[in-house]
């Protein structure tokens, strides 16, 4: 049992990591070589690398003040902690099934990738914003690693890099159509990276297959009260 547990252990440290480096590695190659609202094409209009930055927190909250952001950035550390904790009680746990184990941990990695873009980024990178000049020409800014006049932003006041786009459908409401006539119409809209995509792949895992788990959870609790 013991050795099991160990192995569990180390699978979700390893899960972590990777997610955490394929989205930090990504992130570093779009913010050092893409500029603002540059697009790449993958597979045609329908799925691109568009280099976006998300000054918010969550929900497309922006925050009014450096102080807020401030806040909001630690309150981020703390539930990634909180998290954590839980993670390490569900493994302790014979009961916990490993697939919500390792979806919490996927969750915990996905978090801590754009916690890392927040707290770290705009000490570590210079601006993407603004324009350059290259001999004769003005071009978009591409972002520098470690620039000699130090970041864009201090501790804990960075931008999330988000880079995936997939609108899918694409299209205007034709003129014949009520209440929507000549209206622009696209799915999927959001622009998101790799730690958002672990984060919402692992909440809809543990919604459907994990249901009667997590139900058992909340009853037990409420059986104890």
């Amino acid at each position: 049992m013991a050795t099991t547990k160990r192995r569990t252990v180390w699978l979700g440290v390893a899960l972590v990591l990777l997610i955490l480096v394929l989205d930090q590695v990504l992130k570093f190659w779009v913010k050092t070589h893409m500029s603002i609202g540059e697009e790449i094409l993958l597979l045609g209009k329908w799925a691109r690398l568009t280099f976006v930055e998300n000054s918010g927190i969550a929900f497309g909250i922006k925050p009014g003040n450096s102080g807020l952001k401030v806040v909001l950035s630690v309150l981020r550390i703390v539930f990634v902690g909180g998290l954590c904790y839980l993670a390490h009680t569900l493994v302790r746990r014979s009961s916990a099934p490993r697939g919500v184990y390792f979806a919490l941990l996927a969750i915990i990695a996905g978090a801590l990738g754009n916690v890392i873009d927040g707290t770290f980024y705009g000490v570590l990178f210079s601006s993407s914003e603004g324009t350059m000049i290259i001999g004769d020409s003005v071009v978009p800014t591409v972002a520098t690693f470690l620039p000699e006049g130090g970041g864009y932003a201090p501790l804990l006041q960075g931008k999330v890099v988000d880079m995936f786009y997939f609108p899918i459908i694409d299209f205007y409401w034709p003129d014949w159509m009520p209440f929507l006539a000549g209206r622009h119409f696209e799915f999927f809209q959001p622009i998101f990276n790799l730690a958002d995509a672990a984060i919402t792949a692992s909440v809809f895992y543990l919604i459907l297959f994990q249901r009667k788990y997590l139900f058992g959870i909340s009853l037990n609790f409420k059986s104890k009260k």
